[in-house]
Parts: structure tokens; C-alpha cells; sequence
């Protein structure tokens, strides 16, 4: 590429200023540029170096200022060089080499290795294969382009086997002009099946910028599925119209989109063409709306909306942009409204032209870039098909969203979610703060137990699945505001406005200080108000778990980020951004490192207090607000029950008292779908609900209430129960105001009697009775010499006197030939049930024969239990249970 800048020099100054700059390739279609030529030179300022291609600036374009160029005749003949054969005569290299190759190739990025750790990975260049490193890694480091280092890279290129196509996706980046490399890639890339095609779209629009010409096999390849997938081609429709907006490049897209227009045929281009303008009329609405006083915007809106309607009343139907499988007829006027945030975006309703489907709700916001939302989406998804390819369904909702221009686009709602927000204004001014507020919410709407212990397993492998995310994406801004719940319990995270780290500051301190948000009220929810702390432990499992299957992945996660440092999104710019991902991915680390590290982030998350602290400042700014459009509850049971009205009671049968509480009647209440629940009540909880109803319906007729000093002195246990029978039939066949108010369907349906352990949803199924004996699990590994044990949890273990300790692990290696032997873990404060993770290592152990492992469990210097293990009889790589004794042999 031959670049030519124009300066101007201030005559007061005498300072240097770029004015202007145009370039050109030097050889197009493998001729040297000849005669005199004429090049518009644009006034944009200069994008960086590797920026710098064919498409970046079209010098055919007019501009304010031309320049002319005569080129002579060099005498210059393209000759393509010849490529190496491979040699074979090669030493096979020392252990050692193939292990530093193995350790550079962990970077996944040329763009993260140094000058002097590619020269290394070149010199060992025909080591490497697709078992230690990658091709993107090896032919980006090589030191030029000279003859002789291109032969060489087209000899790699043709002996190398790709371990998945979508390897091929880095050797598109600006770092490869070559157009051999850039086709073998698109060759692999074109055997990807639709979906996988549409994961990676985004990265391969991007890639148009670096190909030599538009008549290149990537274009090619990107028109040719457009034809055989009509989702190819809707999605690159949009990809193509957003990117309309880009400062560079902006010709070659005009004319890609052309192409596509060209060869979608009429039928999809009327479409598209309707799409085109719905999106224009959202924009103008949207612009309308925000500019608008507070007062008027409600009318402004219901006015504009006109306009949507006379749209559909001439087209009759129209694909919605964010998803063409969704076909629309027209708008719900009364369901449309706005939202009260900065940019005003719309809350526009769709009736489906399916007449046996829902209306569509979407966000359309004018005003925000969405590129970065789906960016972030997009890599969301990635990860969540890494899960569902390993059998692990973490319950992931990834919403729909889509840029249809600068600055403006559509976000899918989801139904029936709310924000943690407002969940925590219905727990009342210090919401934020209490342990049980998500528990509680989630009892309210769940009656049943069945539809409980769906809603808590969905929330407690979502929870997990947005953990690992959002810490390896480093989802900043993190807030109740933009964290929601559905009532089937999936959790999931809305607003990707700042990611990577970039995180706010306030006073030179960042807001987000934990590494991801799990808070005290989640584990709360989790652990059932920590009466099956055992959970905790398998929360963390499944973190860790879900965490190292996603870092098998870090090779394509950083690719597609790579691909997208060019696209002009505000906080992915740089080798910096890429740098916080993979250090957060970790694709250096073993899988017990990797378990070790992130069990230690969730401690660290569930520990910081400014996350609550954050959420109380978010619930106290939003309750003026709603303080006026909503009238304060009269009391803290019906302050939470948010149910539904239409929901009865069949029948509550008293029967009898409770096994393990003798001072609770056991019911079973009968709903009105025939669907049975068992709740415990006492008989002052009757006593406080019977209050409340006095309270609440002071004007209507209440059944009287057995007190106490009604029942007789003899058999006042069975006459209590044939009262309180008779006292909840009168309320259930009374009122129908009564008998379906918020306090007493919250009462009879909102507080099962929890799950036993076989039940539990969480248990190891092999498990098939509670054992109650004092365990540790450990997972032990040797290779060359070196011992590794992670020391993963304890189960029920208890102080002699039966109290709760807070424990700790000692390890002993008998006989060591080091003086230190003994190694010990950090201890958790007050738990029978803790979790450790933390990993302890043995250098210099010759072999396992003969070894003993003596692991003492401590509560400060208290004993609490212990195990000694014959190491030569340990089924290495594998976690398992060891029964802890009470005493050191």
C-alpha cells in the first residue's frame, strides 16, 4: 500500500499539520500502477497503520481536494514464489522444546506473543501441529514477507490439518494480506454448517476491510450462502446497513450491499425494503419522543404511533428486522409506551400476524450504540453452545438484539421478566440488604413445590452460567437495574455498555469492585436460607465446571474479539482489551488452577459488601418515582405478594401435627387446578393471619377465630384442629374477596415444606440416602515428579461439642525428604458443609509406593476429624470422598 499525506505548516508556529491523505495499492490484480492518475485526497483524519487496505478510502470519490500522480514504467513483473517442499530430514526436537511450544501457544493471539517468543515459535515452526498450537499462532509469527518467508508459509499452510474450521477465523485479521492464506481460510470456513455461519457473520463482515478486492473468495462465500439461507441473508442485510456508518471503508460496503440487494431477488428485497422503513419510522418516532418536555412525550408518542399504523394498513404485513422468522400485522397502540432513561427508548408492541401466536414486545432505541451489546450477546451465545455441546444446559436466556444503524436498533423483551430492582423496592427501603428478598419472591410465585424447585434449579445454573460470563467478558456497571428474574427462576444480564474492565469510577474508585455479582441473598436462595449448604458446594462445582469448558474455547473467544478491534466499538480498541480476556480465560492454566482461581473469585464476590451497598443507591434513586405512581403497601406480608388474582383454593386439610415440629399442623392444600402442596403452620401464624384479615377487611363479616381459652382443658389438641378446620373452611367458602386476597393465598401457597434430600434437585444421584458421616473430597495428579492435590470441600463436620467450626485443612506427606511437610489451607469461618478449591503441591516425590497422606481437619487448634491414605492405592484424576476419622493414626 503506497500512502500519501499532505502537510501544511502554520506560517505563525511553524508547526506541522496533517491536512489531508489518500492511498493506493501499489499492485493491483498483480499489475505495478502505470501513467498518470488522479486520486481525491479526504480531509477524515488518518485511521491506524493496520487499518491501511484497498477499501480504506476510495480515491474515486469527490472530495474538496484531487491530487495527481504520474507513475513510470518499472519494467515490474508479478511472479508468484514457489513454494517449499517440507523438509523431512529434521531432528525431532528435545521434550523440552515441544513443552515451550506447547506453553507460548497458550497465548492464542500473535498479537500477545513478543518479538522474541515469535521468532522462537518460527524457528520451531515444523514442530507444530494442531495438537500444540495453532495455525493463526504460527504463520503470525513469522518475521516478514519476504520470498522466501512466504514459500515457507504456503508449505505450512498446505501440510497443516485444522482441528475445527472455525480455527481458520484468525488467519482473516488485518495480520494476513496474503491472499492464499486468506482463502485457504475462507475454504474452511465454508464448510460450517448455517448456524455456525451466522455465530461468526459479524467477525466476517469485518474481515471484508483487510481482502485485496471485493472480487475476493470471502465475498464470494458471503454472497453464496446469502443464497442458499435466507437468514444469511437477512442478518447480513443489517450487518451491511449498520455498517453504513463506519468513518473508513464506506464504499466497499455500499457496493457489498449492492451485490447482495442484486442477487437476493425481488421478492426479498420488497422485504427488506419494508423492514428499511419501519425502522426509519421507529427513528423518527424515537427522535420525537426525547426531544419532547416530559409532560408531552405520552401524547407525542400515542400521536406518532399513528404512523406505524398507516404503515401496516399499505403493507399488510411486514418480518420483524430482529428476527425474520417473526412475521407482524400491525401495532397495539395501547400496549406501546416509553422508557424514563437518557436516550427515551420506545416500548413498541407488535401483533403477530400469526393468529395463533402472542404480540411481540421489542425496545427500539434511537440514540444508543448496540454494537457492543451484540458483540457481547454474540459471544454469550458462543459460550452457551460450548455448554449444550458438553451435555451441560446451564438455562441461559440470551435476548435478541440488533443494530440497524448508527446509533439506533431493536432489544427482544423477554416475558415476564422484572428487574432485581424492583424486586428489592417491594421488600421496602432496605430490600437491598436483606438475606431472603429473592427467596422470598420466588416462594410467592411458586406455590407448589414442584414449580418451587424448578424455579430454584433454573436460577441456581443461570446464576452460575452469568457468573462465568460476565467474569470473563468483565461485564462492568453491574447493578439490580440491569440484573432480572423471571418467575421460573432464570437470571440472566441486560446492558453490555461497558465490558472488558472498563468499568466506572467515582472519586478515582471503581464502582464494580467484585468480579462478578453473587451476593449473600443469591446463596441465600440457593442454599434454601442455609439449610442445605451442600448446595453452595455444588454451585461452585458447576462454576468451575462450566468455567473450564468455556477456557477449551479461548482460542475462538479471542478470534472473534481480534476480528472486531477495528469495527470502531468504544471499549474494544486495543492488545489491552484482548490482554484482560485471555488473562481471564487463563488457557494456561491446568483445569484444577483454573478450579482453584475462580472458586476463589466467587468468595471474593460473595464477600464484598459495596455490591449491596451499589443496589441500596439504585433502589433509593428509583423510589421517589414510584412512590407516586404506586400507593405504599399497607403491610410487610402484602408489601411482597404479588399473585394471581385468579388462583383459588379447593380445600386445606389439617392433618395433623407435624413429626419433626410438634408445635406445627401439617396441611395439604388442594388448588384449584387439583394440584396438591403440603405447608406447616403454628398455631400463632393462624393467629397472625386472622389479625391481618381484621386489619385489612374491617368492613366485611370474618369467621370468629378459636382462641385458646375456647378449647376445653381436656383433649385440646384434636379440638383444635376440628376448630382450625372449621375456621379455614369459613374462609375459604366465604368472601370470594377474602378467600383470594394476596394474604391468604400467600399463606396456604407461598411456604412449602422443603425438598428432602433424595428430592433435592442438586444431590448426586448416587447418593440414594443422606449420609451424615464427616467426609473430604479431594482430587490428587502426579506427573514428573510432582504431586498435586486440590483439596475441593468438607462435608458434615461438627465441633465434639455438635457446634459449627470454622475449619481448616492440614496435609502432611509421610515420608518427605524436605523438612516442610506440612501444608494447610486458609480457613472458613462457621460452616459444617465449606469449600475449599485451593491446591497444595509436592515437588521431588520419586514415586507413590510407600507414601501415606495425612490430612488432619482443624478448627483453629481444635481436632475436628482426620484420614490417612495409602498414595500408591489413590485413583489419580479423579475426585473422591474420604471418610474422616475421629481420631490421628
Amino acid at each position: 500500500m503506497l500512502v500519501i499525506k499532505l502537510f501544511g505548516i502554520d506560517s505563525a508556529t511553524h508547526s506541522t499539520n496533517l491536512l489531508g491523505w489518500t492511498c493506493l495499492p501499489l499492485f493491483p490484480r498483480q499489475k505495478s500502477v502505470l501513467g498518470s492518475r488522479l486520486f481525491s485526497v479526504t480531509l477524515q483524519s488518518e485511521p491506524s497503520i493496520e487499518m491501511i487496505a484497498p477499501g480504506v478510502w476510495d480515491g474515486s470519490q469527490p472530495s474538496p481536494l484531487t491530487l495527481q500522480i504520474d507513475f513510470p514504467d518499472a519494467g515490474w513483473e508479478y511472479l508468484k514464489p514457489e513454494s517449499e517442499e517440507n523438509r523431512t530430514d529434521h531432528e525431532e526436537p528435545p521434550r523440552e522444546c515441544l513443552k515451550h511450544i506447547a506453553k507460548l501457544s497458550q497465548k492464542k493471539s500473535p498479537l500477545l506473543l513478543s518479538e522474541e517468543k515469535r521468532r522462537y515459535l518460527w524457528f520451531y515452526r515444523l514442530y507444530c501441529n494442531n495438537e500444540n498450537s495453532s495455525l493463526p499462532l504460527v504463520l503470525g509469527s513469522a518475521p516478514g514477507w519476504d520470498e522466501g518467508t512466504v514459500s515457507e508459509m504456503h508449505a505450512i499452510l498446505r501440510r497443516w490439518t485444522f482441528s475445527h474450521p472455525l480455527e481458520a477465523l484468525g488467519l482473516l485479521t488485518s495480520r494476513f494480506p496474503d491472499q492464499d492464506v486468506r482463502e485457504v481460510a475462507v475454504q474452511q470456513l465454508d464448510t460450517l454448517l448455517t448456524d455456525e455461519l451466522l455465530d461468526c457473520l459479524p467477525q466476517l463482515v469485518q474481515a471484508v476491510k483487510f481482502e485485496w478486492n471485493l472480487e475476493s473468495p470471502l465475498v464470494e462465500l458471503l454472497l453464496r450462502r446469502s443464497l442458499q439461507s435466507i437468514r444469511v441473508a437477512h442478518r447480513l442485510y443489517w450487518l451491511l446497513r449498520d455498517a453504513q456508518g463506519e468513518a473508513y471503508f464506506k464504499s466497499w460496503y455500499q457496493e457489498l450491499l449492492a451485490a447482495l440487494q442484486f442477487c437476493a431477488g425481488e421478492a426479498l428485497n420488497e422485504e427488506l425494503s419494508k423492514e428499511q422503513k419501519l425502522v426509519k419510522l421507529l427513528g423518527d418516532i424515537g427522535e420525537k419522543v426525547k426531544s419532547a418536555s416530559d409532560p408531552q412525550r405520552k401524547d407525542v408518542l400515542k400521536k406518532e404511533i399513528g404512523s406505524v399504523e398507516e404503515f401496516f394498513k399499505d403493507i399488510k404485513t411486514c418480518h420483524l428486522p430482529l428476527n425474520p422468522a417473526l412475521c407482524i400485522k400491525g401495532v397495539d397502540r395501547d400496549a406501546c409506551s416509553y422508557f424514563t432513561s437518557n436516550a427515551s427508548p420506545l416500548k413498541i408492541t407488535f401483533i403477530n400476524a400469526n393468529p395463533m401466536g402472542k404480540n411481540i414486545s421489542v425496545i427500539f432505541k434511537a440514540g444508543d450504540d448496540l454494537r457492543q451489546d451484540m458483540l457481547a450477546l454474540q459471544i454469550i451465545q458462543v459460550m452457551d453452545n460450548a455448554w449444550l455441546q458438553e451435555g451441560l444446559d446451564m438455562q441461559m436466556i440470551t435476548y435478541g438484539c440488533l443494530s440497524t444503524g448508527r446509533a439506533q436498533g431493536f432489544i427482544e423483551m423477554v416475558p415476564d421478566a422484572v428487574t432485581l430492582a424492583k424486586i428489592h423496592l417491594h421488600s421496602g427501603l432496605i430490600g437491598p440488604l436483606k438475606e431472603n428478598t429473592i427467596k422470598k419472591w420466588f416462594s410467592q410465585h411458586n406455590h407448589l413445590k414442584e414449580d418451587y424447585e424448578k424455579a430454584l434449579r433454573n436460577f441456581f445454573y443461570s446464576c452460575a452460567g452469568w457468573c462465568v460470563v460476565t467474569f470473563i467478558l468483565g461485564v462492568c456497571d453491574r447493578h439490580n437495574d440491569n440484573i432480572m428474574l423471571t418467575k421460573s427462576g432464570h437470571m440472566f444480564h441486560i446492558d453490555f455498555g461497558k465490558f472488558l474492565g472498563h468499568a466506572q469510577t467515582f472519586g478515582g474508585i471503581k464502582r464494580d469492585r467484585a468480579p462478578f455479582i453473587f451476593t449473600s441473598e443469591m446463596e441465600y436462595f440457593i442454599t434454601e436460607g442455609g439449610k442445605n449448604t451442600q448446595h453452595f458446594q455444588d454451585f461452585v462445582e458447576l462454576c468451575c465446571r462450566a468455567y473450564n469448558v468455556v477456557r477449551k474455547h479461548s482460542q475462538l473467544i479471542l478470534s472473534l474479539l481480534e476480528m472486531m478491534l477495528h469495527a470502531g466499538l468504544p471499549e474494544l480498541r486495543g492488545i489491552e482489551d484482548l490482554k484482560y480476556v485471555h488473562n481471564n480465560l487463563r488457557p494456561q492454566d491446568t483445569d484444577l488452577e483454573a478450579t482453584s482461581h475462580f472458586t476463589k473469585k466467587i468468595k471474593e464476590s460473595l464477600e464484598c459488601f459495596p455490591v449491596k451497598l451499589n443496589n441500596l443507591i439504585h433502589t433509593l434513586a428509583q423510589m421517589p418515582a414510584l412512590s407516586l405512581a404506586k400507593p405504599a403497601p399497607q403491610t410487610l406480608l402484602q408489601e411482597s405478594c404479588i399473585l394471581n388474582k385468579t388462583r383459588t383454593i379447593q380445600r386445606v386439610t389439617i392433618l395433623g401435627f407435624s413429626k419433626t415440629h410438634s408445635n406445627l399442623y401439617l396441611m395439604e392444600v388442594t388448588s384449584s387446578d387439583n394440584r396438591r402442596s403440603l405447608t406447616k403452620k403454628s398455631f400463632e401464624q393462624f393467629y397472625r393471619l386472622h389479625s391481618q384479615m381484621q386489619k385489612q377487611f374491617s368492613s366485611l363479616a370474618l369467621p370468629e377465630f378459636p382462641h385458646w381459652w375456647h378449647l376445653p382443658f381436656t383433649d385440646s389438641d384434636h379440638k383444635r384442629i376440628r376448630d382450625l378446620s372449621h375456621y379455614v373452611e369459613q374462609v375459604l367458602r366465604g368472601s370470594y374477596e377474602i378467600a383470594n386476597s394476596d394474604c391468604v393465598l400467600s399463606f396456604f401457597l407461598s411456604e412449602h415444606i422443603q425438598p428432602t434430600p433424595e428430592d433435592s434437585p442438586f444431590v448426586d444421584p448416587g447418593e440414594n440416602s443422606p449420609d451424615k458421616s464427616p467426609k473430604v473430597q479431594l482430587l490428587m495428579t502426579y506427573e514428573d515428579s510432582k504431586l498435586t492435590i486440590l483439596v475441593k470441600h468438607l462435608k458434615n463436620i461438627h465441633l465434639p461439642d455438635g457446634s459449627v467450626p470454622s475449619a481448616h485443612v492440614e496435609i502432611y506427606l509421610l515420608p518427605h525428604p524436605s523438612e516442610v511437610r506440612r501444608k494447610k489451607t486458609k480457613c472458613v469461618p462457621k460452616c459444617t458443609n465449606p469449600t475449599y478449591n485451593e491446591i497444595v503441591v509436592y515437588d521431588e516425590v520419586l514415586g507413590l509406593q510407600g507414601h501415606v497422606l495425612m490430612l488432619i481437619v482443624k478448627s483453629k487448634t481444635v481436632f475436628v476429624g482426620a484420614v490417612n491414605i495409602q498414595l500408591c492405592s489413590v485413583p489419580l484424576n479423579e475426585e473422591k470422598w474420604y471418610p474422616l476419622g475421629n481420631s490421628i493414626i
